[in-house]
């Protein structure tokens, strides 16, 4: 075990800076403990890791088991935000103040692991969470390997990228995703370590976009996650625009509605995203609401 101890400038909620990397309930690669402690795994370059996390009077401890334990440690203060840059960032709306208020350890933090962010993002296009969360723990369950040191039971490490590249048709399918987004991860897969390597959100914002079945959202999905872009605002997602609208004007809105309502906040549209999530307001549910498929009775 190798550990490491850190005290942040400010307050810092770090079950709000982890939450975006945890993929629904019962994600292998993700789980809180009863204390509050977050744990989490990683494929790191120097290879898998388990991360525990907790925070005792202001003290951020971290503990890593693994080969990739330095590398996490080393990173630990990139993943809760410490170099989150909220400088030009005014909470313009009273609702938006609100919740800047009761949460002022909101951070946006960066695991450097683009494949890691990649991959579930695929696995959500144009489906409900349910749908997705089944494939990424099916997936994970039977490429992933077990993680390093006394994780809590069931948690996994995402595998190596080659594996990505190597899994069979009739796998993809019992997993319940289709030939589109299994081609899709596929095809990253072989790009990854270009990916890797992007030095700058705009530079993986061109190369993610060059490929195909990678799109605006899920470019931004995979930056907000990985270097932590504050203004990666999720263009094309199924609820993003109507909570948006509601919060800021009590209307529903469009893709177009919301990057008006947005544009006031460049730079940090992403965080305004996050904190209207956070507000809890919601339209009300009118009609019917997608339904999850189960692609493997396809």
């Amino acid at each position: 075990m190798r550990e490491r101890r850190w005290v942040p400038e400010g307050p810092l909620d770090v079950g709000l800076a982890l939450q975006p990397h945890k993929r629904g309930g019962g994600d292998p690669t993700w789980r809180q403990g009863s204390d509050g402690s977050v744990w989490r795994t990683s494929r790191t370059p120097d290879g898998p890791c388990t991360l525990r996390v907790s925070v005792t009077a202001g003290c951020v401890h971290g503990q890593a088991w693994g080969p990739g334990a330095e590398w996490a440690l080393e990173a630990l203060p990139a993943l809760l935000g410490a170099f989150d840059d909220t400088s030009g960032f005014v909470a313009k709306h009273e609702v938006l103040a609100e919740v800047v208020r009761k949460n002022p350890g909101l951070r946006i933090g960066r695991t450097g692991r683009v494949m890691e962010a990649l991959v579930p993002a695929v696995l959500e296009q144009k489906v409900v969470g349910q749908e997705a969360w089944r494939a990424w723990r099916w997936l994970l369950g039977r490429y992933g390997e077990p993680a390093p040191g006394p994780a809590p039971e069931g948690m996994r490490v995402v595998p190596e990228t080659v594996v990505w590249r190597q899994i069979p048709s009739w796998h993809w399918h019992r997993a319940g995703a289709e030939a589109v987004r299994a081609r899709t991860i596929a095809n990253a897969a072989w790009h990854a370590d270009k990916l890797e390597a992007a030095a700058t959100t705009e530079e993986l914002d061109r190369l993610l976009r060059a490929l195909p079945g990678i799109g605006v959202w899920t470019s931004a999905e995979v930056r907000q996650r990985a270097l932590g872009d504050p203004d990666a605002v999720s263009v094309g997602d199924y609820h993003l625009a109507k909570l948006v609208g509601y919060a800021l004007t009590g209307e529903k809105t469009d893709d177009p509605g919301m990057l008006r309502l947005l544009e006031p906040y460049q730079g940090h549209r992403h965080r305004v995203a996050v904190l209207v999530w956070l507000t809890g307001l919601r339209p009300p549910a009118r009609g019917p609401r997608m339904s999850v498929r189960d692609y493997r009775s396809f």
